[in-house]
């Protein structure tokens, strides 16, 4: 019975609701600002462990981490955050919308869409992020480990003097934009249809955006004029390893712990039924599984693995040739 009240007191704690409530606004957000912490210092930190394990392919891929990170908290924000404030404006202004959309769609059906929209900024920007990151890995290489044959001779400008400022009040014309996607009938339509899969949006979201990241990096990686050639094969092989096992295992375990996450929320909605925030945190708890599940196994164990395969199997096919 004490057990019972602590927990109950943990899901209504007001600094967990608005933890929450934070990640239900700004998911892409927090999915990019866990990737910089991870993939700067756990992800790269497993793959300096891995054994029997050439010294220069673990410093691609610890500058593959390191640039990945960084690419994808700068790009995804600059994407992200006007979205996520585009469709907080549309929430505190639902006038933007249609009568029609409006008396239309169901509380669940609208977050649905919206949540669709603001993740998929990661998706929007997977191409630009992977080209970036490849473009910046021999300037990581040469500077984090001091070899002078992996610094590119071309120089990043800066470009401060060149920044574009933006007046107005962007919000409220992308608002108006999103509006326009959210009264779109056909749109209503599918989110009507698949509104009880809302807590699988994340999840779907974050494998399509991995599948094409590691698809548009490994041809970037091939194409790249400043990384090793006969460090490409072990580069890309590293990732799509990754990826695999990180997607294959995200659902498998994803599954394996529905039932219970189903009782959470069932709980957890029970515990919090009076508050007007529920769907809000409840987003946020959809938003936050996947992310820990793909983390857990994309940051911990799985570099020394796939680190580790890669390798051998780059050296077993420069024998095979």
């Amino acid at each position: 019975m004490r057990i019972q009240k602590i927990a109950s007191n943990i899901l209504k704690n007001r600094v967990f609701l608005n933890a929450l409530e934070k990640i239900s606004e700004h998911g892409i957000s927090f999915s990019a600002g866990t990737s910089l912490l991870l993939s700067g210092i756990v992800r790269p930190a497993s793959i300096s462990f891995t054994p029997d394990t050439d010294k220069e392919n673990k410093q691609y891929a610890i500058s593959n981490s390191i640039c990945s990170a960084l690419v994808k908290f700068g790009i995804v924000e600059a994407v992200a955050l006007p979205l996520e404030n585009a469709v907080k404006y549309i929430d505190k202004n639902p006038q933007i919308l249609k009568n029609e959309t409006i008396n239309n769609l169901s509380p669940r059906a609208y977050k649905f869409i919206t949540q669709t929209i603001k993740l998929s900024a990661g998706l929007l920007t997977a191409i630009p992020k992977s080209v970036l990151t490849v473009a910046l890995i021999p300037v990581i290489m040469g500077n984090l480990f001091n070899s002078s044959n992996n610094k590119t001779q071309n120089g990043i400008k800066s470009q401060a003097n060149n920044e574009i400022n933006f007046t107005g009040n962007i919000d409220k014309y992308l608002a108006k934009g999103i509006g326009k996607i959210i009264d779109n009938k056909r749109v209503q339509e599918f989110a009507l249809k698949y509104e009880t899969k809302d807590n699988d949006i994340a999840k779907h979201m974050t494998a399509l955006t991995d599948i094409l990241l590691t698809a548009s990096g490994v041809q970037q990686v091939s194409n790249s004029k400043n990384i090793k050639d006969n460090r490409k094969r072990a580069l890309n092989l590293n990732n799509i390893i990754s990826t695999v096992i990180t997607i294959t295992g995200g659902y498998g375990i994803d599954s394996l712990l529905k039932s219970n996450n189903d009782r959470f929320i069932e709980k957890f909605s029970r515990i919090n039924a009076n508050n007007p925030k529920l769907p809000k945190y409840i987003e946020g708890i959809n938003i936050l599984r996947p992310a820990l599940i793909f983390a857990g196994i994309y940051y911990g164990i799985l570099p020394i693995f796939s680190t580790y395969i890669s390798d051998k199997i780059d050296k077993y096919l420069k024998i095979k040739t």
